[in-house]
Order: C-alpha cells, then sequence, then structure tokens
C-alpha cells in the first residue's frame, strides 16, 4: 500500500486504535497482574492485549514492518532497511494505568524516511482521540462527536504553561523549569503532554528523561501537523530509527518557534 494514502490509512489506524482501547478498558475495570521488565518498566495483561490487536490488524492493513514496546527486539542492521515502518505503543502510561488515573494512550504512528507522516493517539478512559497525517493536518475528536482541527498558540510572555510529567521528574527537568520565567505546571501521564501543546493549552514540553521512540512517535505527528515542534536541546528534529539504541535523546516540544525555548535548557 502506498504511503501517499493517508487519508484511508488514518481513519482505519484510528479504527485500530479504539479497538486497543476497548481491549484496555475491559481490563482497567476489573483487577489485573503487574509484571516488571528487565528494564523495571511495569507491564500488565492490558499492555498485551492492545499489543496483539493492534498487530494483527496492522497486519493486514499493510506489509509495512511493525515495532512495538512489547516486540521491539529487532536488530538495527535488519531495520535500518526500513524506508517505511508502523511504531507502537500499545499502552503508553503503564503507570497511570496501574494507578488508575486516567493518564494513558494508545499510540499508532506511520515512520517514513526516519519522520512520523501518521499518528494517532487514543485516550480510552476519555475516548479521545487526536490524529494527524502528513497534508491533512491534526484534529481531535471525542467519541463520536465531529472532529475539531487543533492548532498550537502564540507564547504568552506573561505566563507560561508548561506540560510536564507526573511520572519522571529529573534534576534535569528540574534545572530547566527553575529557569523559566513565571509559569503554570500542569502535569500529566503519557504522550497527552504533546497533546497539550498541540491543541494549545500549553507552550512547551520540555522532557528531560528517558523515553523511547514508541512514547514519542504518534504524538510528535500530531504537534507538527498543529504547527508546533518537536526537536533535541541542539534544535535538530527528532528523527526515528537511525541508531542501534531506540532510546531518545532529551527534547522539547513547543508551538511557537518565535521563542527560545533551548535557552532555559542551559546553565
Amino acid at each position: 500500500m502506498p504511503v501517499n494514502n493517508l487519508d484511508s490509512l488514518l481513519h482505519t489506524v484510528i479504527s485500530i486504535s479504539r479497538q486497543a482501547g476497548e481491549k484496555i478498558m475491559e481490563i482497567y475495570g476489573g483487577e489485573f497482574k503487574v509484571d516488571v521488565k528487565e528494564d523495571q518498566s511495569p507491564l500488565t495483561e492490558a499492555d498485551l492485549a492492545a499489543h496483539h490487536c493492534i498487530v494483527e490488524k496492522l497486519s493486514k492493513l499493510s506489509d509495512f514492518p511493525i515495532i512495538s514496546e512489547e516486540s521491539s527486539e529487532i536488530p538495527f542492521s535488519q531495520r535500518k532497511q526500513w524506508e517505511t515502518y508502523w511504531l507502537v505503543d500499545p499502552l503508553d502510561g503503564t503507570k497511570e494505568f496501574v494507578k488508575r488515573n486516567g493518564d494513558f494512550t494508545v499510540n499508532i504512528a506511520l515512520i517514513h524516511r526516519h519522520k512520523p507522516i501518521l499518528g494517532v493517539v487514543y485516550v480510552p478512559v476519555k475516548r479521545q482521540c487526536y490524529y494527524a497525517a502528513n497534508t491533512i493536518g491534526a484534529f481531535k475528536q471525542t467519541d463520536n462527536e465531529v472532529a475539531q482541527p487543533i492548532t498550537v498558540k502564540a507564547v504568552n510572555q506573561e505566563k507560561l504553561v508548561i506540560a510536564g510529567s507526573r511520572s519522571h521528574v529529573t534534576s534535569e527537568l528540574e534545572h530547566y523549569l527553575n529557569n523559566l520565567p513565571e509559569h503554570e505546571l500542569i502535569s500529566i501521564g503519557s504522550s497527552l503532554k504533546f497533546c497539550l501543546v498541540a491543541e494549545g493549552i500549553a507552550d512547551v514540553y520540555p522532557r528531560m528523561g528517558l523515553t523511547n521512540e514508541w512514547d514519542t512517535a504518534a504524538a510528535q505527528c500530531v504537534v507538527e501537523q498543529a504547527g508546533g515542534k518537536v526537536v533535541e536541546l541542539d534544535g535538530q528534529e527528532l528523527r526515528y530509527n537511525n541508531k542501534e539504541s531506540l532510546l531518545n535523546p532529551y527534547f522539547l516540544v513547543f508551538g511557537d518557534n518565535s521563542h527560545d525555548w533551548a535557552g532555559y535548557a542551559k546553565s
């Protein structure tokens, strides 16, 4: 299937994300076991149920290879040959899922030549979907209501609004926040921090901590199609599948490109 058929792909991926969300919610409402992976991150049967649902349906949708958080052990020697592939986090925010605070998402992205060209971020608890694709724009849809286009906002110098991690506070992030002028911090889990920037609620999301490529790709597409940027601290665009490790460097997500967001990270 050609990657220029993004509109058709996008609507199908939205449907797949909703189906995965239903699998997650079936488990969310009951008792569930929490295992611990080698990297000490939590794993639940909801992660696996969503993973199997998404991989099965994406495999039927196209011949593009798939990297999912729950099946990511693919050698770089193999995946560096890929021009186009799916990048999936079946349940982004497992810690929030375990805490039952609702701040978790299903993330599905299509990567083409190291860049996300399609992204869907689905919030199962709220039945909300943020989605985007190249040349199509960025949208937010709640349940079956009419989808609304979303855009980033111009910065308000008098009071910045910062999206921050609920579960990952580092000394580098504290340094960044201390360098900011007066600001309000909205703490929220998963890729919802990206979405706050994309829909013009937050000005910036500084990530001074470890993330994996599947954590960010779908939401990066949403932010970029909404008019924002996702860059490393040196200003380079965050890119995918160009190195052995699938860990991301520190990065900044922002809406207003006229502001020097990276300056606050400097000592």
